[in-house]
């Protein structure tokens, strides 16, 4: 009766779930005149916008969050990009769609194909169908960004087919990165989100969820690799789902050799040169990136240095938003540097 009510319910999402129309982001759009921001701000939030049967009761959080971005924009507070994951339910894109920012783009939908070979793992290749590895995409990826810098271009892909392990295989998880026009600077900004395979909660054996997390670091720096322009600064920020997971952020930091924001921060902290960093949030130990599955990376451009000046969490609780998610969302500011001057 289980795997029946799941089925069922997986068949009801690919009916239910209704997604907005977003316009396609139209390439070689030029800077906005003006002078170049001393900063720029990228918020990542996992809005636990999963449906039933998973999750219940979800819309008055998600109304909440809607309503508590305006706040936040009204105040001068909102981060200029957030990146989303878990934007499944009809509720939860209603919410990524709808902040003040004017700019959004949608990551890859059910239907949508990744272009990718199945994989020749042994391990990924031996499907458990009473874990949801059926082969079928039920749900999208559940990864969108909003900003409010002009976006010049959007780029997605899936990852492969047989890349997940458990219930994750039910969505079709993968990799958006778009490019942003910031006024003044002649190259764009490169923004980039991901939503990578779960450990415990796919409910796959824990060799099974690493196979598939392992394949998707790899397939996430090969289509950075393909889209990303070498001379534009990056973002990637997201939920990573490595949390005390030392094999598997080793894994990813192999594949994907950029520089750890709250790594940069630890280092500035402990004497290295650099501009200062407003640490605001929980801090401990000598690798605080295995505390948390929602990670911000980030990588220079030719013309254009970033660097992170201040991290804190919203959404944490009474004093910063409510919680509102199972996840905080995670904001680091980042400062926009010339790199002639450095």
């Amino acid at each position: 009766m289980i795997r029946a009510g799941w089925l069922a319910a997986a068949l009801a999402l690919g009916g239910c779930v209704s997604y907005p129309d977003v316009s396609a982001p139209v390439a070689g759009v030029a800077p906005a005149p003006g002078p170049v921001p001393a900063t720029l701000s990228v918020m990542t939030y996992n809005l636990e916008g999963l449906t039933w049967p998973a999750r219940t009761g979800r819309a008055p959080f998600l109304e909440e969050m809607t309503a508590e971005f305006a706040r936040m924009e009204q105040a001068g507070l909102l981060p200029d990009v957030i990146v989303f994951q878990e934007a499944f339910s009809t509720a939860a894109l209603r919410t990524a769609s709808s902040t003040p920012h004017p700019y959004y783009a949608l990551g890859p939908r059910a239907p949508t194909r990744s272009g990718l070979p199945k994989t020749r793992d042994p391990v990924l290749r031996k499907r458990n169908y009473l874990r949801g590895e059926w082969g079928i995409r039920f749900m999208g990826s559940g990864i969108a960004i909003a900003s409010r810098y002009p976006i010049t271009a959007s780029y997605s892909q899936p990852y492969g087919p047989t890349s997940c392990a458990g219930w994750d295989c039910l969505a079709n998880k993968g990799v958006m990165l778009v490019r942003i026009a910031v006024p003044g600077l002649a190259d764009p900004v490169e923004i980039a989100t991901t939503h990578m395979n779960a450990q415990g909660a796919s409910k796959a054996p824990p060799e099974k969820h690493l196979a598939a997390h392992n394949a998707q670091s790899a397939e996430l720096a090969d289509f950075l690799d393909r889209v990303s322009q070498v001379g534009s600064p990056l973002v990637l920020a997201g939920d990573f789902n490595m949390r005390r997971s030392p094999a598997r952020f080793d894994a990813f930091e192999q594949q994907n050799g950029y520089q750890l924001a709250r790594r940069h921060c630890l280092e500035v902290r402990a004497g290295r040169a650099g501009p200062a960093c407003d640490i605001r949030l929980s801090f401990d130990g000598d690798e605080p990136w295995f505390d948390t599955q929602d990670l911000q990376i980030y990588d220079d451009g030719a013309r254009t240095l970033i660097r992170p000046v201040r991290i804190e969490a919203w959404f944490d609780g009474p004093d910063a938003g409510g919680k509102l998610s199972d996840h905080d969302a995670y904001v680091v500011t980042y400062a926009i540097l010339p790199a002639d001057k450095h």
